[in-house]
């Protein structure tokens, strides 16, 4: 009996074993996707921009790329779809006008500058989201947090004076996109906070909705902006002969199909994981991508740019490491 219950434990250990194993691979696999997509995002989106510069435009391809992703599946019952009244669509349009405002601030940055300045300033999020929960929450945090406050603002600030590739339109647009991931977080706590909305809302459906209403919205304000030159400057780049109809076309859709899936992986990365975990994860990301994006375009930094971005991407993983301490 004795030989049989020591058999069995070691079974048991074992089956589990191989259980925390399947399931690291499973995490580690979401997060190399979640990199690997946003790193192609960057380059992919950046190459269009300078092909095209349209980033309205461009930004309306990439939202309504992730359509051809989320109606399949929905269409063959490999996830479950939405249902949603219309009581319910207007509760989400102030939200998805803010992840609207969130995308095509950060493509005209990333058009506008270096892709590296655009994610330097992007970095300074936290700033914009404790301002906006103190004025439309009156949520006041302790002053640790706003402490790890001072290093993403003074970071911003020595970057933003020595990046070589500064101008004014990439930095008011990476902080407009700011302001709308800000703004689409207190949003979503005023309306949806212990709210039921609709049916089999989880969060890649409300991601995916999201992007189908944004895609809406975007279409009028595109066509407001840039009209339809954008046609004859892609008929003029492929003349050009730097690209084919079908290269031109490919890369605005892998800019589209990468946004989308860089996003829906990050859902299954982030559910799996601690906000700790979260937050290394996130800091890591970011300077990845920067890195990245400087080897790809070959986009020179001066030393107090580097030295400014790594103070403020530190900021950003000590206010996530601080947030998560007010929350236990």
């Amino acid at each position: 009996m004795a030989l049989s219950a020591t058999g069995g434990a070691a079974a048991v250990a074992e089956e589990e074993s191989g259980a925390n194993l399947g399931e690291t691979l499973k995490v580690g696999s979401y997060f190399a996707l979640w990199y690997l997509f946003n790193i192609g995002y960057n380059i992919y989106n950046k190459q269009a921009l300078n092909a095209l510069a349209f980033p309205w435009t461009i930004a309306t391809i990439q939202m309504a790329t992730g359509i051809l992703y989320f109606a399949p599946l929905w269409a063959l019952g490999l996830r479950k779809a939405p249902k949603l009244s219309m009581a319910d669509l207007k509760t989400l349009l102030p939200i998805a006008l803010c992840h609207t405002g969130v995308h095509v601030g950060a493509v005209i940055a990333l058009g506008a500058g270096a892709v590296s300045f655009a994610h330097i300033v992007k970095a300074s999020e936290p700033v914009v989201t404790c301002a906006a929960n103190a004025a439309l929450l009156g949520e006041v945090l302790p002053m640790k947090v706003y402490a790890t406050l001072l290093p993403i603002i003074g970071g911003v600030a020595i970057a933003s004076m020595k990046e070589l590739s500064f101008t004014f339109l990439a930095l008011a647009a990476a902080m407009l996109s700011n302001v709308s991931s800000s703004l689409r977080g207190v949003l979503s706590k005023k309306t949806m906070s212990g709210k039921q909305i609709g049916e089999n809302l989880d969060a890649q459906n409300l991601y995916a909705v999201l992007t189908a209403m944004s895609t809406v919205l975007l279409i009028p304000m595109m066509l407001a902006v840039e009209g339809t030159a954008f046609l004859p400057a892609f008929k003029a780049a492929v003349a050009a002969g730097s690209f084919t109809n079908k290269s031109l076309s490919t890369l605005l859709l892998l800019s589209g199909a990468t946004y989308y899936l860089y996003n829906e992986v990050a859902f299954l990365a982030l559910g799996k994981v601690n906000p700790v975990t979260h937050a290394v994860g996130n800091t890591i990301k970011r300077v990845v991508i920067i890195v990245a994006s400087v080897v790809a375009f070959k986009t020179p930094m001066s030393t107090g740019s580097i030295i400014g971005s790594s103070i403020a991407i530190f900021g950003t993983l000590l206010y996530s490491l601080a947030m998560n301490s007010v929350k236990k």
